[in-house]
């Protein structure tokens, strides 16, 4: 793994990135989404895919909910982009390469990456090692999300009196519920018409019996790696929040949802999970 002067990358990150490659290269066409882009990035080395939570079989729900999601967000990106939207927001970007892949789209775009400022030193100079340009209008804006980073977005060149989409994807299981509603009131006062994709994780209760233990030992590795989950919350738990925090409209986008949207024609049986799922809110 790259590395230098103490600066790592995010290891719930890495891992993100890692699965979706797995689905390009594990599971047959047509791929919900195609990146091998975080790969290249997270360069974790020839034997990745011999990791024990890169097991082909037992992360099958994981990484289709994985590509799901971020297939989910970038829809929702080309679709706000062709009404005109040239904000866009990524809180917790982590390995996002949406810029990389998609420059067709980012062009018309200012693209704002936000996530804490020691991955994002390290994603830079990677970026940099890849020969990938980081052009003036993706700004990568390095933000302590219990702290002011609404501040630092602004001081970044983000215009809150335009519309923006805001995708905020496995981040809120790490933060507090007061920041979490802290955050979801900010973003609520943006212009209207903008939009939020924020991922929420369901308690172990309420997630699939067989994929329980896999939940499970995600909580005991972020605990062990000091970036333990603080936060969960139901589905009508996370509308309540959204709509109390001052959105006009919000929705559920359940794993049934995007099943719908992305996987009915898969003749592999591979769908995604529960366990963490999306809410949709607009402004």
């Amino acid at each position: 793994m790259t590395a230098e002067a103490g600066v790592l990358p995010d290891h719930t990150a890495v891992r993100v990135a890692l699965w979706r490659a797995l689905h390009v290269q594990a599971d047959p066409p047509p791929h919900v989404v195609e990146d091998e882009v975080g790969l290249r990035l997270a360069d974790p080395g020839d034997g990745w895919r011999a990791r024990p939570d890169m097991d082909e079989r037992d992360t099958r729900p994981v990484r289709a909910s994985i590509a799901a999601r971020a297939r989910f967000v970038e829809d929702l990106v080309v679709e706000r982009a062709a009404r005109g939207v040239d904000q866009y927001v990524i809180l917790g970007a982590g390995l996002d390469t949406f810029a990389q892949r998609r420059p067709e789209i980012a062009a018309g775009l200012r693209v704002f990456e936000a996530d804490r400022p020691g991955p994002q030193e390290w994603k830079r100079r990677r970026l940099t090692e890849l020969g990938y340009d980081i052009p003036d209008r993706l700004r990568l804006v390095p933000v302590d999300f219990e702290g002011d980073w609404w501040g630092q977005l602004l001081a970044a060149g983000f215009d809150p009196d335009r519309p923006a989409v805001v995708a905020c994807t496995g981040v809120t299981m790490y933060l507090t519920r007061d920041a979490i509603a802290a955050s979801l009131r900010r973003i609520a006062t943006l212009a209207p018409g903008s939009v939020l994709a924020t991922t929420f994780l369901r308690p172990a209760e309420d997630v699939e019996p067989e994929l329980r233990p896999f939940q499970q030992a995600a909580e005991r590795g972020a605990r062990a790696s000091g970036t333990p989950f603080l936060s969960y919350f139901t589905p009508p738990q996370m509308l309540t929040l959204t709509r109390e925090t001052g959105f006009r409209e919000a929705r559920h986008i359940s794993a049934e949802d995007l099943t719908q949207r992305y996987f009915t024609t898969r003749t592999d049986g591979l769908r995604p999970s529960r366990a963490e799922e999306l809410v949709l809110a607009t402004t």
